[in-house]
């Protein structure tokens, strides 16, 4: 085989193929007059637009990203004829907050049509309120389930705190520990758990607790722990609150109420004025109520019964200065030893009469007592004050004679006695038949 035919037959592999010369080219379509499109007039090719966009209403969420952010609104591009407009207001649950932190640019979030168009032909749109439909699902299934919810602290107010839960959750400040806390600021910025104790959609409602996830989360070591108290038994605690009717006492993960009436064995006003928050403390179980977790405690029975100490120091017939503490119509009270008064009858105030307490004393005094009596069960004690002080002596009485009335002149009465004679004879007789001595 030649060169030449070498090279005709590459070319002829590399050549295409000829068509058959009696093979017919395949006809070209030309357009109908059915697929011919008839041109639009303007108002045809708007409602042919307007038909190619989503079709919503107010109320509806609907889905976006976001195209721009200014400091009064963000743009939210949903496929309708123009963006949407969110307000900087409607962005969150959280008051006078950046657009910037909310949100950035190519985000994309959901949003509640609240106006599909304004005065200005604009589409208004909330950010927040898609959040709060979406959580109120949410959390009434976590509240009928028993579970719990978590969430940021935004904001401190009046009573207690506000956490960020889809929606604005209200947790009393009552609620927030185990125990009441009185500075709530630290806890902004945490992310606390808390159970769902009230909802109410109507009126836009829903109060937290996260006492009762942390009672709920010890409540087995709270059983185990009051099961181990014993009454009579002494325990060391710390005051954890201060309240008009007692304080509470932290012995460990369990509070105990200290009644007022149990802090001393004096009167107390205010609990204020026998401990403090944080003061470490002895105290006596009195009672332990298992089916209501409570914990009755007193301080004043870790204490030495300052009556019994009287009565050993200051019996009957002793002599001690006390202080006038208050005046009624029968008598006196006296201070004679700390967290004890005696009384001082008002016929035992002074030897002369006492019409009034007042007449003789005054609060605050200092007065010299007996110890007349000492009844410790009955929490009483009989003082004197005139038995002390010596009695005044007697005015001399002096004796005036009388002088006799005079009587009234009378007939005159004889003083003569009229003797018999027989014995004046006898007499006689007698004389002269007795001899006589001769001296």
């Amino acid at each position: 085989m030649s060169d030449e035919t070498t090279v005709a037959s590459e070319e002829e592999q590399e050549a295409p193929a000829a068509a058959p010369v009696d093979q017919a080219p395949e006809p070209v379509a030309t357009p109908t007059k059915a697929d011919e499109q008839p041109d639009l007039t303007p108002e045809e090719l708007i409602a042919a637009l307007e038909a190619s966009f989503r079709d919503f209403k107010d109320g509806d969420i609907v889905e976006g990203e976001v195209v721009k952010i200014d400091r009064d609104e963000v743009l939210l591009d949903i496929g309708y004829k123009s963006e949407g407009v969110i307000p900087s207001k409607e962005l969150s649950i959280r008051h006078d907050v950046d657009p910037n932190q909310v949100v950035k640019v190519g985000d994309r979030i959901e949003a509640l049509v609240l106006q599909k168009e304004d005065k200005e032909g604009r589409l208004i749109l909330s950010k927040k309120r898609a959040q709060y439909e979406r959580a109120w699902g949410r959390i009434e299934e976590v509240m009928h389930s028993g579970q719990t919810i978590t969430g940021p602290v935004i904001e401190v107010v009046k009573g207690g705190l506000i956490l960020d839960i889809g929606l604005r959750g209200f947790l009393p400040a009552s609620l927030v520990d185990l125990r009441r806390v009185r500075d709530l600021q630290p806890f902004v910025g945490q992310e606390l758990e808390a159970k769902i104790i009230e909802l109410d959609r109507n009126r836009n409602n829903v109060v937290l607790s996260r006492r009762a996830f942390l009672e709920e989360s010890q409540s087995e070591g709270r059983k185990t722990f009051l099961q181990s108290l014993q009454k009579g038994e002494r325990r060391k605690g710390t005051v954890s609150s201060i309240v008009n009717f007692g304080a509470f006492v932290d012995l460990g993960g369990v509070d105990g109420l200290v009644h007022v009436s149990e802090l001393s064995w004096k009167h107390v006003d205010h609990p204020q004025e026998v401990v403090s928050v944080g003061q470490e403390v002895e105290v006596e179980v009195l009672d332990v109520d298992l089916d209501r977790e409570r914990v009755s405690l007193s301080l004043k029975a870790t204490q030495e019964d300052p009556w019994k100490e009287f009565e050993r120091t200051s019996q009957a017939g002793s002599v001690i200065t006390g202080t006038v503490t208050k005046l009624v119509p029968f008598g006196a009270f006296v201070r004679v030893a700390q967290g004890i008064e005696g009384l001082v009858h008002i016929s035992e105030i002074s030897h002369e009469h006492v019409d009034s307490p007042e007449s003789v004393l005054q609060v605050g005094q200092e007065v010299q007592v007996k110890v007349i009596d000492v009844d410790v069960s009955r929490r009483r004690v009989s003082l004197s004050m005139r038995q002390v002080a010596a009695a005044p002596p007697k005015p001399k009485e002096i004796e005036v004679e009388k002088e006799e009335p005079e009587r009234e002149a009378g007939p005159e009465m004889s003083t003569a006695i009229e003797v018999p004679q027989a014995i004046l004879d006898a007499v006689a007789e007698a004389e002269s038949t007795t001899p006589r001595t001769v001296g």
